[in-house]
């Protein structure tokens, strides 16, 4: 049960209008997350600039992926759907592929070094090791690729533990557990 309510239309902080009006104009309705997180306009509009930039980073199907594997790990069962559903139907990743991706790999090599650095990264709290920052370098990624993996494990980390702490109302569907591959 969601521990804070989402906000009504006439309720969003005028802050925080035009950015929540923008996603739900881009999505086709308002997600309960982003009318939740928009409580506070100073912490909804970094997310949603740092969302914006990071989406210029990498390739769609890799962005989605490291949701995905940040989320399982994280345990956030509201971003899990979310990530499933845009990895079916934005980056057009088939089933099988979203169940990798949320155990931490991928079939194509390249987004598997990613994926599995973006994994470890949340796992350790970015303790990693030198050997994993070699494999990560070594599938091709550069070190501006690897600090935007870095980036987006800090922001898929945010909502997962926004959507841990407040449990907004699910609103996309809903997603069995990833079992082990």
């Amino acid at each position: 049960m969601p521990r804070i309510a989402a906000l009504k239309p006439e309720q969003v902080p005028p802050e925080s209008k035009p950015t929540l009006d923008m996603f739900t104009k881009n999505i086709g309705f308002t997600p309960n997350m982003m009318a939740t997180f928009a409580a506070s306009p100073i912490a909804f509009n970094a997310w949603a600039a740092l969302l914006g930039s990071l989406s210029k980073s990498l390739d769609v199907k890799t962005r989605d992926s490291i949701g995905l594997a940040v989320s399982e790990v994280n345990g956030c069962d509201y971003c899990l759907t979310v990530h499933s559903f845009t990895a079916d139907h934005m980056a057009k990743l088939p089933a099988n592929e979203i169940i990798l991706a949320r155990m931490g790999h991928a079939s194509d090599p390249k987004r598997d070094a990613g994926i599995q650095f973006a994994r470890k990264v949340a796992e350790t709290r970015g303790k990693i090791s030198d050997a994993d920052l070699k494999a990560v370098r070594n599938a091709g990624y550069t070190d501006a690729n690897v600090i935007e993996i870095v980036a987006l494990v800090a922001m898929y980390s945010l909502t997962n533990f926004f959507n841990n702490v407040f449990d907004p109302e699910k609103d996309f569907p809903a997603v069995a557990p990833a079992g082990s591959v």
